[in-house]
């Protein structure tokens, strides 16, 4: 029997940042697109995970690159990163909160680093509305390591055959089934509300 239903964060609960914000932060970084894409992609885990602030991430990211900009630089480039993660799905806020208007367990597990943690605490009210929500920085802990399932497992207190799990990565998902959640590859709100009622028998208002 499901129990508790669980989200994602980037690209699931917000859209995915728009190209040209990668772009403009390349551009900040004074590195060509593809190899300040490699780069992030090669190392943000340990900003998800809490190793850096900010500014501290992308210091060590262009210092890879041999580039050392000063900290207004880095500041433009932290910020320009977290304005590109604010724009909410309002199609999944509404699924959340017909979950809960449902009385299932909402819950949260999303790989972020402290930066933006600190501000969807304040401005994005479904993380404090959330009955469980675990993130990676506060435990130094990322998906898809087996460890930050558990922790979500204990803090929804159920087994994991009773969790459902949305995120848009399959090596989430992949892990997830291996734990036996029922993972599912998010396709955009509608899709998992689809998913909920013809595979769970769970209807929503």
């Amino acid at each position: 029997m499901i129990k508790a239903i669980v989200f994602d964060f980037g690209n699931v609960i917000c859209f995915p940042q728009k190209p040209e914000i990668r772009e403009e932060m390349a551009r900040l970084a004074g590195l060509p697109f593809e190899k300040f894409n490699e780069l992030d992609h090669k190392l943000r885990c340990e900003y998800d995970r809490g190793g850096f602030d900010g500014k501290g991430y992308y210091k060590s990211l262009l210092a890879e690159a041999g580039i050392f900009p000063d900290d207004k630089c880095l500041e433009k480039i932290t910020k320009t990163d977290q304005d590109g993660w604010k724009n909410m799905n309002p199609g999944t806020i509404k699924l959340m909160e017909d979950i809960q208007a449902a009385h299932i367990t909402l819950g949260i597990l999303s790989n972020m680093p402290y930066d933006f943690l600190a501000w969807g605490m304040e401005n994005i009210p479904i993380f404090a509305r959330a009955d469980a929500a675990v993130f990676s920085c506060d435990y130094h802990l990322i998906k898809p390591e087996p460890a930050i399932y558990e922790v979500l497992r204990k803090q929804l207190d159920c087994p994991y055959g009773d969790i459902v799990f949305f995120d848009d990565l399959e090596d989430n998902i992949a892990k997830a089934r291996e734990l036996g959640i029922e993972g599912i590859v998010w396709n955009g709100p509608d899709a998992a509300r689809e998913e909920l009622e013809k595979r769970f028998k769970i209807v929503l208002a």
